[in-house]
Order: C-alpha cells, then structure tokens, then sequence
C-alpha cells in the first residue's frame, strides 16, 4: 500500500540530537479534503490521485483511486502534456447541489505545460452504488511562450452571490483567478484572468498553491511561499492575505498588497519539519482545519500530511507549530 512503511526507531539528527520517526502516516503531497456522511475523504497529487479515508481526522486507510490508467486517465491530458504519465496533480474537491467537483492539473514539470480539468461524482463512498467518477475534460491551459501563467493548482470558492471563482497559479506570473460558469465544469464566457499575488523581487517568483477561505465577511488568501519537493531542504512555507472581495486586492496583516509580495506567516518550517505548504482551510462542526503536507527531517524529508486547528487573532489565523508533532496521520490497513 501506498506510503506504508513502518518505522520504529529513532534516528539521530545533528550532533546529538534525537528526532522520532512516527510510523506509519498517511505521506501525501497537496492534500484536499472533504466529508460526507461523518467520514472524512483526503485526496492528493500522485498517479491518479490518492484517496484516503477516516472517521477521526487521525486514522487513516487507502480508499480508492480516481485514474487508474487507460481507459481511466482524463483523455486529454496527453495532448497538454504529451509526456504525461498518469501523475496528476494537486486536487481541489468541492460540492454542490448533491455533486462533488473535484479540479486536478497535469503538467511538465518546472514547465507551465500545464492543463487545469475537473471530474464530477454523485458521492465519495467508492462502496456506494452510484459511486463513478465522470470526467468533464479541460478546463483551462497553459502554453509556453504564450501565457506568463501556469495551469496548476486550482481551489474553487463561491462568493456571496453563489458565482464560481477558481484560483490558481505557481511561479511564473504568480497566483490568478477566474470566474467559472455556472455549471462549474467550464470557464465563464467572459473568461478574464484576474491577479492575486506574486513575488516580484522573489528567486523565480517562488509562490504557488492559492486558496481562498470565507470568514466573517473576508476572503482569505492563503498561499505557499518558497520551495517544496526538496525534502528537508524545501523551503515551503505559508502565508496568508485578506480581502472583502474575493477579487482582491488581498492584503497582509501590515496592510501590503500580496501583488507586491506581501503575505502575513501563518506557519513556516521548524528542526524536526524544515518545509510545509500547499494548504487547504475547512470548517467541520464549529472547528477551523488546515490541511497540508509538511516534509519530516527524521524520515529523509519524506512528506506527511498534517491537519492542525486554526485559532484566529484580530481576524487573522494563527495554527500551533507544535501540533506538527502532536497531530499525526496513523495510516491503517
């Protein structure tokens, strides 16, 4: 199984230093998560995007796969990128109207060869009857030399009026929106692309992953600065901004716009979890979770996903870092 690979000792880091290897979690990169019924659903980048399942937020078992090759992988995603090979990228779930959405990308990769596509099922149970992921096709694309933008990395959010938005973005011209259609599976007919953040003094632009969260009458802007998929040398790290509409501008807690690089730290790597990115923001009964994958120095870097409370200050979140070591992902049988 996927990402099962038991640990129990400990391993010594520096000089002197003792670091504990957690057996057994659910290793994830860019999670999003969803529940129904009373049982939580994780999806995640990999071949054919992972799905795994649990009842607490703490044990957690392989549910499913959405592609699992031919006929199965999204049929256009040779022709965006014509080395693809079956690794799909970072998901974003979302429901409505009894249907769940789930937006992926494909793409070459340090390359905005890059395509955004969305498939749709009546439910997350793969126990379920009428349990059948159906592929809606592209949905939006990037090309070089022809977009200063990369079709990666959606989150989908309605605004107060019920109109689909889709953020994306990594590196090149930054983070963007679009407004969908209403059947949610397309862009809208004017189909403009709107900014919303980015790094102009930054090494390579190095921001990526948007997602917008709704509280209290503000959008929330979060977004990963630095570099991931370096192990316990990724840099990754997340920020966040806020507007009072999710068109922007987003700006941080000291009042700097995030299209001048700005961003308020919500959490960054510690010792024992050099970098952590890529997150998602959900309420479940009163309670504010943030999803993400965080690289253990103790295990080679290797990736773990992590589900920490979000507590909020003045209007703006605050997660514990030291719940990083404390709230594990038990992967189970």
């Amino acid at each position: 199984m996927k990402g099962l690979i038991p640990i129990t000792t400990s391993l010594l880091l520096g000089a002197g230093l003792l670091s504990t290897v957690h057996a057994a979690q659910v290793e994830v990169h860019d999670p999003v998560m969803a529940r129904e019924n009373g049982t939580y659903y994780v999806f995640s980048t990999g071949p054919g995007i992972d799905i795994y399942a649990s009842d607490n937020l703490k044990q957690w078992r392989h549910a499913d796969r959405i592609f699992s090759g031919e006929p199965s992988d999204p049929p256009w995603a040779t022709s965006v990128a014509p080395a693809f090979d079956g690794h799909v990228w970072a998901p974003d779930i979302v429901e409505k109207n009894d249907r769940y959405y789930l937006y992926y990308s494909v793409s070459a990769f340090g390359k905005n060869t890059s395509g955004i596509g969305v498939t749709v099922n009546e439910t997350l149970d793969p126990e379920a009857e009428n349990y059948q992921w159906q592929d809606q096709g592209l949905v939006l694309q990037s090309e070089p030399g022809q977009e200063n933008w990369n079709a990666i990395d959606p989150a989908v959010i309605e605004d107060d009026n019920g109109t689909p938005w889709m953020s994306f973005g990594s590196f090149w011209g930054g983070l963007k929106l679009v407004q969908l259609d209403e059947d949610m599976t397309g862009l809208a007919q004017q189909g403009e692309i709107l900014d919303l953040a980015t790094r102009p003094n930054s090494e390579e632009n190095a921001i990526e992953a948007p997602f917008i969260f709704k509280r209290d009458g503000y959008y929330y802007l979060f977004a990963s600065f630095g570099f991931c998929c370096r192990g316990a040398d990724s840099t990754y790290r997340l920020v966040v901004g806020r507007s009072d509409s999710v068109q922007g501008p987003y700006v941080d807690r000291a009042g700097v716009s995030m299209m001048e690089g700005g961003g308020t730290l919500v959490l960054e790597g510690t010792e024992d979890w050099p970098g952590l990115g890529h997150n998602a923001v959900y309420t479940f009964d009163d309670r504010d979770y943030m999803v993400f994958h965080a690289y253990e120095a103790a295990d080679d870097g290797i990736q773990k996903l992590r589900i920490l409370e979000v507590d909020w200050d003045n209007g703006w979140p605050v997660v514990d870092p030291g719940d990083l070591n404390a709230n594990t992902t038990e992967l189970i049988e």
